[in-house]
Order: C-alpha cells, then sequence, then structure tokens
C-alpha cells in the first residue's frame, strides 16, 4: 500500500491541491497529516474540503490548539502580532464543524497500516510544540523513539528528514505550505508499506497570488510572502 505522510499545511490550499494531484496520480490509498492544517495563510475551507473528498488520518498541530483558544477568546492579540491573520481567518471563515473536526483531532495517535503500526504526531509524542531539527543530536531525538512503533511520523520544523534504526523509521515529511529549507514547492512523503520505505517528493505550485496576498494581509510580517521564495543558494529551482 502506498500511503502519503504530510504536514505543516497552514492554510496554504495552491500547495496542498499541487501536492494532492501528484499524490492521486501515484495511487496513494490514504494520507497521514501530521498536523498544523491552519495558521499563517488564508485558505483554510478548501484545505479542509480537499483532505476531506480523501481518506485521511490526523493530529492537531500548535496552530490548531491556537485556533481553539482563539474561538474560546484567548490570546487572539498575541496570536495575531506573531503569526499574522491566518488564525483569524479560520476563526471567521471555516464552519462550526470544521472547528469542531479540527478541535477534535488528538495530539497523537497510533494507527495500524497493513500490519505496521504507525505513530503521528506533531512536534513529538510528548509536546505539540516541541522542535527536532535534522541536525538533532540522538540524545535530541529521544523523544520521538517509540519502540512499539515501526514508524513515526512529525512535523513543526517544516524540515523533511528521515530517520532509521533497526528497521524503525522516524520522518519528517517537510511542510506543505510553508517550506523552510530553501527548496520551492509543496513538501512531502511517501510510505510504501510492503518495502517499509521512504521517498520524498516536493509538488510544485504557483504562490505569487498568496505572496500578494500576504503583502496585503500581513504587511507587517513580511516573513510570510518572504519565505515562500527563499531559494537555498546551493539549489537550483
Amino acid at each position: 500500500m502506498k500511503v502519503a505522510l504530510i504536514a505543516d499545511i497552514h492554510g496554504n490550499s495552491a500547495a496542498l491541491d499541487s501536492a494532492l494531484a501528484d499524490i492521486d496520480s501515484m495511487g496513494v490509498s490514504q494520507i497521514l497529516v501530521a498536523g498544523d492544517l491552519v495558521g499563517y495563510y488564508y485558505n483554510p475551507e478548501s484545505v479542509l474540503n480537499s483532505l476531506n473528498a480523501r481518506l485521511w488520518h490526523g493530529v492537531r498541530g500548535n496552530h490548531e490548539d491556537m485556533l481553539v483558544d482563539w474561538v474560546n477568546g484567548k490570546g487572539q492579540h498575541e496570536v495575531r502580532q506573531k503569526y499574522g491573520s491566518g488564525i483569524q481567518v479560520a476563526a471567521e471563515t471555516l464552519s462550526k464543524s470544521c472547528i469542531d473536526q479540527l478541535a477534535s483531532l488528538l495530539p497523537s495517535r497510533s494507527l495500524n497500516i497493513e500490519g505496521r503500526s504507525v505513530l503521528l504526531c506533531h512536534g513529538s509524542p510528548l509536546k505539540t510544540d516541541e522542535y527536532v531539527y535534522p541536525n538533532a543530536s540522538i540524545d535530541a531525538r529521544s523523544s520521538l523513539v517509540s519502540p512499539t512503533h515501526d514508524l513515526v511520523v512529525y512535523g513543526h520544523t517544516h524540515h523533511p528528514v528521515v530517520w532509521e534504526d533497526a528497521g524503525k523509521m522516524i520522518v519528517n515529511p517537510g511542510s506543505i505550505g510553508q517550506q523552510r529549507n530553501g527548496v520551492l514547492g509543496a513538501h512531502w512523503a511517501l510510505w510504501e508499506t510492503e518495502s517499509h520505505s521512504i521517498s520524498f517528493h516536493v509538488s510544485p505550485y504557483e504562490s505569487s497570488d498568496l505572496i500578494n496576498e500576504c503583502r496585503m494581509r500581513d504587511p507587517q510580517l513580511p516573513y510570510l510572502a518572504d519565505v515562500l521564495k527563499r531559494v537555498r543558494q546551493d539549489h537550483n529551482v
């Protein structure tokens, strides 16, 4: 079975739809989403509609936590200042059923897929907001190690990585909606259950409309637009 691994969509429906077109073309059976469907960008309803048209399993990320807090009147000023208007847009445009769907996601969950055990989380199984970067030491990534699972899928850093030891893997597929590794496009990974192998993929998409929208909605946070066009100097795109 082919399973798509995705994370950190962040309301970027253009990026998600490009990735889903590639995912669909590969005959993927289901999608695992490691949190942060909302936040930063402005089309969370389209994101949920696209996912809900397919078989997917997900967990909540720190931006889903922010959305729940926002709806309950908590931390709105701080979120708006630090992250821009994406959470506010989600709170104001998503239906109650969509917000309830996101709020009901667990911070981590175990799945059995084709006889293999999978642990899905956002930052780590212990802390939604924990950052475990690709250059993390063995000790630093110990919170992701699970001897009872064949595969641990996480997100949050927006950087793709895979670690493997004795047939057990820890994978961050990178970010669909806001890549931070200087490689343009929507990042995701493909897990083939029979061979228990991971391949990384980048789906190109046109980001100019979103960049212009960022500059219009959140001019005080140029990062939101700039990161979408940032290219690593040693990478030709």
